[in-house]
């Protein structure tokens, strides 16, 4: 693992890690929010592995994810809402628990 993967993977781990404590402790906006973050790490690690470059914004991210990776494009374009709303309305278990679940999804996609 090279410099640039270990920081996304460390990255990946202290959003995930920030997430589980806070959806254990019922706070599930922040849990959205850094479950949300922890899948963009491991997205931005799967551009990286299999790009061998890490994307330089939002947008750029989405449309490399878009056209070369249809599976994990799914999985964020149905996530992102739940980011956004994450700032503006009162967030649930179920759909921290969505993003949590699609966590280990994008995961099993790395091992490939």
């Amino acid at each position: 693992m090279n410099e640039k993967e270990k920081i996304l993977w460390n990255n990946f781990e202290e959003y995930f890690d920030l997430g589980l404590r806070a959806f254990n402790e019922s706070k599930y906006n922040s849990a959205t929010t850094l479950f949300f973050k922890a899948l963009v790490a491991l997205s931005d690690l799967i551009i990286l592995q299999k790009e061998n470059k890490i994307p330089s914004s939002h947008s750029d991210r989405f449309r490399i994810i878009e056209e070369r990776y249809p599976q994990l494009y799914s999985i964020l374009d149905r996530d992102f809402p739940f980011y956004q709303d994450s700032y503006t309305k009162k967030m649930d278990k179920e759909s921290a628990e969505l993003l949590k679940d699609d966590i280990e999804r994008i995961k099993k996609m790395l091992e490939k």
